[in-house]
């Protein structure tokens, strides 16, 4: 098992508090890696220093920190530059100096399961890569495929890697170009529903959400980015209302741009929702950090013209009285639920109802007995008010969208 020490750096704009929180967090992802977290150091910076982020006086003093503990990885908070990766290989020898993008970008290779999120994946860690290629990362032909890895004239070691990772780049951005293909056809298919997506910071909740209201079992594990795989399932909310609801991968402060990037086809589904259910962790002290953070992704996907709700998550964690004041004042339209108990999960099927029916009309329709077909999708997708059966016509009121209607009246 690695072994690490953390670093988490002090900016102006920063506070003790924040880092604290940042740390806690790098320390949960470490441990979704399954690296042991031996210790942390901070320090306060007003400006950072390019060549090391921290001055080098700090930089050979986290690394002598490191032997001495016996750690053979740091990891930085913040995101290094190529150069300062490259100073510290320089600088460190045999122990490894990685980022926090870099560590997030390991837990998504490991938890990746389907062809797309593997591919996805792949494509973030090789354009994060090739800019950083050190001799720590050399002899990539026995990673990629070995297919025409032989230097040309005057070619060095790394020449060649860097020649490798273009073209692996090149193939899985063909790759995912398919599987875009393939999820906009699947997409095309379920167009007519009314489509809800879970999103929310990892770890919230919204794979148990979604599980607890679907019955599906989509895997739950009390980690970091456990789903990585958008999962579509039909939800039957009553008589008249079915929608189809997707569980989405996790949101993650400073999450690699890289990886938002690659997983655009995933997140596609976002985009294409008439409601986005925003979950949070209402057990969480960083809730308003975690809130910022998803609006600032879906802002950067080109989600902020659909409908959004706030569902609170977690409620059974919350043990002080005045603390469940605070969020309901707080967040005065939020949906407070704990699915893990299936406490209060009505409150997330009539808040979507409600969704559904705002631009719902109500009609009055008379329909002759011998259009039988015509009776009977009406019965089955839209709700009967009122039903009175005449000699030859049965008369109808119903409530409906209108463009439903519209469609089985022909």
């Amino acid at each position: 098992m690695d072994k690490a020490i953390l670093v988490g750096i002090i900016l102006p704009q920063n506070n003790q508090i924040d880092i604290d929180n940042h740390l806690s967090e790098l320390s949960l992802l470490a441990e979704t890696a399954e690296i042991a977290v031996l210790g942390e150091i901070t320090q306060k910076l007003v400006k950072v220093n390019p060549a090391f982020f921290v001055g080098k006086g700090k930089a050979s003093q986290v690394i002598e920190q490191a032997k001495v503990l016996d750690a053979n990885l740091i990891i930085f908070d913040e995101e290094l530059s190529p150069a300062q990766i490259k100073n510290y290989h320089k600088l460190a020898k045999d122990i490894k100096v990685i980022d926090r993008s870099a560590l997030i970008l390991d837990i998504f290779k490991k938890h990746a399961k389907t062809r797309e999120a593997k591919t996805q994946v792949e494509l973030a860690f090789c354009q994060y890569l090739l800019p950083r290629l050190t001799r720590q990362w050399t002899h990539l032909e026995r990673q990629m495929g070995g297919v025409g890895t032989r230097a040309g004239m005057g070619e060095t070691q790394i020449e060649i890697d860097r020649r490798l990772i273009r073209d692996k780049i090149s193939k899985l951005k063909l790759d995912l170009k398919k599987i875009e293909i393939e999820r906009t056809t699947q997409s095309q298919k379920r167009k007519r529903e009314f489509r809800v997506a879970l999103v929310g910071y990892t770890n919230a909740g919204k794979s148990t959400l979604f599980n607890s209201l679907t019955g599906n079992n989509v895997f739950v594990q009390d980690q970091l980015f456990a789903t990585l795989d958008t999962t579509v399932r039909k939800l039957k909310i009553n008589k008249t209302h079915q929608v189809l609801i997707s569980d989405t991968v996790g949101f993650i402060r400073k999450l690699p741009h890289n990886l938002v990037a690659s997983f655009r086809s995933t997140l596609k589904e976002l985009l294409e929702a008439d409601l986005i259910l925003i979950v949070l962790d209402a057990s969480s002290v960083i809730i308003d950090d975690h809130l910022d953070t998803i609006k600032r992704v879906l802002t950067d996907l080109g989600a902020d013209d659909i409908p959004k709700s706030l569902v609170l998550n977690k409620i059974d964690r919350v043990q002080e009285e005045l603390e469940l004041k605070r969020l309901r004042n707080k967040f005065p339209d939020a949906i407070i639920i704990s699915a893990l108990h299936h406490l209060r999960l009505d409150d997330v099927r009539n808040h979507i109802i409600d969704k559904i029916e705002s631009d719902f009309e109500i009609f009055d329709l008379k329909i002759p007995y011998h259009k039988g077909k015509t009776i009977s999708q009406l019965q089955d997708q839209v709700e009967i008010l009122e039903s009175v059966y005449g000699d030859e016509e049965i008369f109808l009121k119903i409530k409906g969208r209108k463009d439903t209607v519209e469609k089985i009246l022909g």
